[in-house]
């Protein structure tokens, strides 16, 4: 007996659906910042009719640093500083050469850091 795999149109017209993907990272140490250019990269992106999924929130990675008071004769007493970095992720489907252009030409404020993957 011979098996035969049968594949759904269901399951190739999804994998014909989505072309490309653009994969926006956006990193911040101040969330309200964060927020702000991540509501300006979506309201760019649906001027042009694209398909927007997010903003998904990502873990924030929180760097812990101690340090010595004094040197020398209250060794004991420390103090603890810490760095939040905040995260968000936004997918954007089948970007028309528009929707990039614009994102492109977006200006960013200072201390807002964007990672962008073509998929």
């Amino acid at each position: 007996m011979a098996t035969t795999t049968k594949t759904t149109k269901k399951a190739t017209a999804k994998k014909d659906e989505v072309q490309s993907m653009l994969r926006i990272r956006v990193r911040a140490y101040e969330n309200k910042i964060l927020d702000a250019s991540v509501k300006q990269i979506i309201d760019t992106a649906t001027r042009y009719d694209a398909v927007v999924r997010g903003p998904i929130p990502l873990p924030t990675e929180i760097k812990k640093y101690t340090v010595n008071r004094s040197p020398f004769i209250y060794k004991n007493s420390r103090e603890q500083f810490e760095m939040r970095v905040h995260k968000r992720l936004i997918d954007i489907e089948n970007p028309s050469p528009k929707v990039i252009e614009s994102l492109t030409n977006l200006s960013m404020p200072s201390g807002v850091d964007i990672d962008v993957k073509m998929m």
